[in-house]
């Protein structure tokens, strides 16, 4: 991990940077922030789906993953055109994925680290996975055939393996046991069996290892997105074109294999690679179309940038705030800070969903200031 210190990267490179790239990174880390850490009063839109189905909050954590795809075909032609080598990028991207892993694994123990217990799998550790797979296939080959292979090499596994292959103990789903039960899958058969009692929700995890085989098609299709729009033959308006096109594409295709094969976060089933990586283009569509076509950056870009300029940075420190805030209780009441700030402010406010909200908007504000700071100092954490 290194801290540079360079021009505003909305600026650098302006004839290659994609700033509505950036305004979409930053968008989707604030609302991630947004997301978790919210409470049980919560408007239903911040709320993660139980099971089979979505919210806008099963959204986020794919147009991340897709976010990075993108980002890693501009980054990797970038520095090939310098003339880095094959392998010095190889080797710069196993190292981005241990660092990455490292850190999913001091979020999930902080602060009090039970190592007994402490959960393996998170949203940085899938990161980690897939990001490097995608690096290994980018460096193999900068086309597009073979990424779509893998895509549907993946996307059709995973739905045969979760649909007809046997659980052990349970039997064929959709004949014996129901068809993606919480607990008789394959995702969560084989988390139990390799972290028992290290699972986020106690029998699964929503970042089980199985399921990183569909999560590697989300950053794929990142992937994908980037070469189109890198693609000098087109116009700007032909790639917003392209854009909005696939996304209706990825939605319409998302919801008719949910009949067969459910849309769900948890299991990040095939389905809902393609609904949410429909939503993720509809989201960098818009984007672009606003700031690399209409041209309006003035003013609201501005804090969306910042945002994702650290965007890293930016999620690990409100993953650490969070427990910081909750975690340690003192005095003789025994009350955490965060039970005293909300009980002091936002539990007093009449509407529980609102307060609800407030609360969690201004957590993220108070995510913003660090990544600020490091901003006006041109400081920006690369791992």
């Amino acid at each position: 991990m290194s801290a540079t210190a360079v021009t505003n990267p909305s600026a650098t490179g302006t004839k290659t940077r994609l700033v509505s790239l950036d305004v979409l990174r930053g968008i989707t880390i604030a609302f991630m922030i947004l997301v978790n850490n919210g409470n049980q009063y919560s408007y239903w839109p911040l709320h993660h789906i139980d099971w089979n189905g979505w919210t806008p909050t099963d959204l986020v954590f794919p147009t991340f993953l897709f976010v990075a795809g993108v980002s890693m075909v501009f980054s990797f032609e970038s520095r090939l055109r310098k003339g880095e080598s094959k392998s010095a990028i190889f080797s710069h991207a196993l190292r981005r994925s241990v660092i990455l892993f490292l850190l999913g694994l001091v979020v999930n123990g902080y602060p009090f680290f039970h190592l007994g217990t402490l959960r393996i799998y998170g949203v940085l550790q899938r990161f980690a996975v897939c990001l490097f797979i995608a690096a290994v296939l980018e460096l193999w080959d900068r086309g597009t055939k073979s990424k779509i292979a893998v895509l549907i090499f993946c996307l059709i596994a995973y739905w045969i393996i979760m649909r007809w292959v046997p659980v052990p103990g349970y039997g064929l789903p959709g004949r014996d046991i129901p068809f993606l039960d919480k607990d008789a899958n394959w995702v969560a058969y084989l988390d139990r069996h390799i972290f028992p009692g290290r699972l986020y929700e106690g029998t699964r995890d929503p970042e089980g290892l199985l399921s990183n085989l569909p999560a590697l098609g989300t950053a794929i299709l990142g992937m994908l997105t980037a070469i189109w729009l890198r693609r000098t033959d087109k116009t700007t308006p032909q790639k917003f074109f392209g854009l909005w096109s696939a996304a209706f594409v990825c939605l319409l295709l998302g919801k008719l294999w949910g009949f067969w094969f459910p849309i769900n976060k948890k299991l990040w089933t095939s389905s809902y690679v393609l609904f949410a990586a429909g939503w993720s283009l509809l989201g960098l569509a818009i984007c672009y179309w606003l700031i690399e076509i209409k041209k309006w950056t003035r003013g609201w870009t501005s804090p969306w940038i910042i945002f994702g300029s650290n965007a890293i940075t930016a999620y690990v420190f409100s993953e650490l705030l969070a427990p910081t805030l909750w975690a340690f209780h003192f005095g003789a009441a025994h009350k955490s800070i965060g039970q005293v700030i909300y009980a002091s402010i936002f539990a007093k406010i009449p509407d529980p969903a609102f307060g609800a909200l407030l609360y969690s908007l201004t957590f993220v504000a108070v995510c913003f200031l660090p990544v600020l700071v490091l901003y006006r100092k041109k400081i920006f954490i690369k791992i």
